[in-house]
């Protein structure tokens, strides 16, 4: 593996991780609700790190603080141990490594709270169709280059079926991972659309049965959308494509990821977007940092390590040696 691989590896990873703390400031809040609480909008971490974030103040269920991470890297992390571990995405070592996350393990999170109470690593569902699959699969785009889809869209399904077995999550995760493994292979923003497309109607297909491309669909009118603008203010970017379902939130995060040049500007816009806003910078965060790692921001990056631990930096360097 060449350095400037490795180097595009563990930014994806950075951004990831980045990305879901910034985002974290302001998931589900409503475009309003973020003004309200940033009325000069988020532009970077809003408080000191590691003090809990003014919202989550006095939260019954979790005080989340300032440049903390979510479940989004802790199933990253979880993910990505499993393939150090087998050299290879098998669903059971998955589970395994996602039994032992802790965060927002609760019955609000369905997909998460049904695995954990189940308790069985080698657990397969054919529920949910949220995008919690999806966040957690750059590693398999780390894990395989972009021309071997198929492989892709199998490890996908490893990663994902402890948790998440619906085809529109299926789909989703496929996309985030060959956008992930083709920007990681220096590809065109065009071609990293194109294979995710193509990805997710395989995904989606196979897990259907039939000729269906929803979310391949949903991921090209996104990207139609806001292809080509000059500017993207978050009002404008909330009104056209607010990130809520399992139609907008991976594909957002995709576009952002492909019409924007700029880690730190799509983490910061997604952020100030609101709605799943830490999944979307996370998903943007590791494509923009697989094509542009210069442009993540290391202070940021610094936040996230003092407060959380995860040596990113080492993880990515021991999967980039599997990488084939």
């Amino acid at each position: 593996m060449n350095r400037r691989s490795t180097d595009r590896i563990v930014a994806a990873l950075k951004g990831v991780a980045t990305g879901d703390a910034i985002g974290k400031q302001t998931e589900t809040l409503s475009r309003e609700g973020v003004r309200r609480w940033y009325p000069d909008g988020v532009r970077g971490f809003e408080g000191r790190p590691g003090t809990v974030i003014p919202r989550y103040v006095g939260h019954a269920r979790y005080e989340w603080r300032v440049g903390e991470t979510t479940d989004d890297t802790e199933n990253t992390i979880a993910v990505a141990h499993a393939i150090l571990r087998d050299g290879d995405v098998r669903h059971a070592s998955v589970g395994r490594e996602l039994l032992v996350c802790t965060k927002s393990v609760h019955p609000g999170v369905r997909s998460l709270w049904e695995f954990h109470q189940a308790g069985d690593p080698a657990r397969v569902t054919a529920d949910h169709d949220g995008c919690g699959a999806a966040v957690r699969a750059s590693p398999v785009g780390i894990l395989y280059t972009s021309d071997r889809l198929d492989q892709i869209v199998a490890a996908v399904r490893e990663a994902s079926i402890p948790t998440h077995g619906g085809a529109l999550a299926l789909a989703a995760a496929a996309a985030t991972a060959v956008a992930v493994s083709a920007a990681i292979d220096g590809a065109s923003s065009s071609e990293i659309v194109d294979v995710a497309e193509r990805a997710a109607a395989q995904a989606e297909r196979q897990r259907s049965g039939g000729a269906a491309a929803t979310f391949a669909k949903a991921l090209r009118a996104s990207h139609t959308e806001l292809q080509g603008s000059t500017e993207l203010p978050p009002d404008d970017v909330a009104v056209r494509c607010f990130p809520n379902s399992a139609l907008t939130i991976v594909p957002l995060a995709i576009t952002l990821g492909t019409v924007m040049e700029s880690a730190r500007a799509a983490i910061l816009l997604a952020a100030n977007i609101g709605g799943d806003s830490d999944s979307v910078a996370s998903i943007a965060g590791a494509i923009l940092g697989a094509r542009h790692p210069e442009t993540l921001d290391d202070e940021w990056y610094e936040v996230v390590e003092a407060v959380n631990g995860h040596d990113l930096v080492a993880l990515g360097e021991n999967l980039s040696s599997l990488r084939r």
